[in-house]
């Protein structure tokens, strides 16, 4: 059977992959921005669904559906983001007699809304974070205030992915922050609803990974840290978290399979939590559909989320019980944006002119990019993700260090000098980790830091400059073929160098 994929970059070519892998067709959408990324060749047939901007292209209901009926497809798979967690759409496909890849739509409608996921998990007993209803306007949200105690964090009640997320530590900022929060959910998710709860002082950020079919069975996979977080955007995850002992990861995987159970969810999930200081933990949410940083519960479990996932929605029964559910190692995972991190992480489009992916054992890189490959403004800024799995948390680390070392993206800005700059911080290496660590470091992290883990960058570029001064000064070298040029290319190498250590070339 044919699969359509709704979606694009490095998520898209991954489940290309997991199609191809259990014998099923693939077909790639894409837009006028799209036409030659690397998902589009990849798939068996690509089918060009709109110009650049989402609302016009992937998040375009009756195009998505339209190119499904065109290139013969049977199934669709939503990946994450854009279409994944839309209830109606899920409703359409099934209406349209294809198979859903994902979870049943009353369940996404019904997760999808914090609160009624919040009443689910009391409902069952899991501990969730002292709260309020949806809120009708600031008086209701300084009402709710009052009640629960400052600080207080405002979230829209359709949120996810740190938007429509506000934290509000006095009275005198709650307009403004009600005011934001509820323009965010109604921009981001066409909900404006927004809903308060207490805000837990620096918290891990710990989730874990389900799955179910509809026969019945439910099982998880261990647990995820998601704790380093830019402005609520996860930027960097591992399995497993060093908090989490073996008791409270059966605790925890009991807690998120109660929460699944009682809602009928099968297919692949998430259920997030917050972890406190002194290891209690309360239920945040339910993330429908595969995370992006599936991978290194794949890797530490040995299992293909995606292609269960897909094996599922055909009906199949879980291969496996928890009792098969037995981690190896350690991974870690850090997410390659197009920002700039010496520009506030601004973003970063433009043409990739070069690209090198580092490689070796335990070393995975899920990329949505190749060279040549433009970065548009229209899209998550999302390269790709690298992926280090390791006998044990140390050695991931020194793995990911070398990896970092090979990483080479030119062209435009990534975030790969953050996590050179990471891997040097005392905190990070003890893996003493809470939400708000990142957005602390980067507030008392010089600029000339991230400047000096940009470096391998600038190496190039000082080799590139010194390679054009050796062309203009060629007429002074003598040319004896392959020799001379192979002497000359290794002189430049040398001076390109010492530039980039800021010393003048011989």
């Amino acid at each position: 059977m044919r699969i359509l994929i709704a979606n694009r970059g490095e998520i898209a070519v991954r489940l290309i992959r997991a199609c191809h892998e259990l014998g099923h067709g693939s077909v790639a959408v894409y837009s006028d921005a799209d036409r030659i990324q690397p998902h589009v060749l990849a798939a068996d047939l690509a089918v060009r669904i709109g110009p650049a901007p989402a609302r016009a292209s992937y998040l375009d209901q009756g195009a998505v559906l339209q190119a499904a009926r065109a290139s013969g497809a049977g199934a669709i798979h939503p990946g994450y983001g854009f279409l994944a967690e839309n209830a109606g759409f899920a409703r359409a496909v099934e209406s349209a007699g294809l198979v859903w890849i994902g979870p049943p739509p009353e369940v996404i409608e019904l997760l999808g809304s914090k609160t009624a996921a919040r009443e689910v998990a009391r409902r069952v007993g899991v501990p969730v974070v002292p709260g309020s209803e949806p809120l009708a306007d600031a008086a209701a949200a300084r009402a709710a205030a009052a009640a629960i105690g400052y600080p207080i964090l405002l979230k829209a009640v359709g949120g996810g992915g740190g938007k429509g997320m506000r934290i509000v530590r006095t009275e005198g900022e709650l307009e403004e922050a009600f005011a934001r929060a509820s323009s965010e959910g109604k921009a981001f998710f066409a909900d404006e609803r927004v809903y308060a709860e207490k805000l837990i002082e620096r918290p891990r950020h710990v989730e874990v990974q389900i799955l179910g079919d509809r026969h019945g069975s439910l099982v998880h996979f261990g647990e995820r840290e998601c704790s380093l977080q830019r402005r609520h955007q996860k930027v960097f995850e591992e399995c497993p978290s060093v908090a989490v002992n073996p008791a409270l990861r059966h605790r925890l995987g009991e807690a998120a399979i109660a929460v699944a159970a009682a809602a009928g969810y099968r297919s692949a999930g998430t259920v997030e939590f917050l972890l406190g200081q002194s290891g209690e933990f309360y239920f945040l949410e339910v993330n429908t559909r595969l995370q992006v940083e599936h991978p290194v519960t794949e890797v530490v479990y040995g299992v293909d989320l995606a292609q269960l996932m897909i094996r599922e929605a055909f009906g199949e029964a879980l291969p496996l019980h928890q009792s098969d559910v037995v981690p190896r190692g350690h991974a870690v995972e850090c997410r390659i944006y197009a920002e700039d991190p010496l520009r506030g992480f601004a973003p970063s489009p433009g043409v990739i002119h070069q690209l090198e992916r580092p490689h070796g054992p335990g070393v995975r890189v899920d990329s949505g990019v190749r060279e040549g490959s433009l970065v548009p403004l229209d899209y998550d800024p999302i390269l790709a993700k690298l992926v280090i799995w390791g006998e044990d948390r140390p050695r991931a680390l020194a793995r990911l260090r070398q990896a970092l070392t090979e990483y080479r993206i030119s062209g435009i800005a990534t975030t790969l000098p953050l996590f050179r700059l990471l891997l040097d911080i005392p905190e990070f290496q003890a893996g003493a980790l809470h939400t708000g660590l990142l957005d602390e470091l980067l507030a008392r992290a010089p600029v000339q830091a991230l400047e000096a883990a940009v470096d391998p960058e600038l190496e190039r570029a000082a080799i590139v400059a010194a390679a054009v001064l050796a062309a203009q000064e060629a007429e002074h070298l003598p040319q004896n073929g392959f020799e001379a040029a192979e002497r000359d290319g290794r002189e430049w190498r040398l001076a390109g160098r010492r530039l980039a250590q800021g010393r003048e070339p011989k």
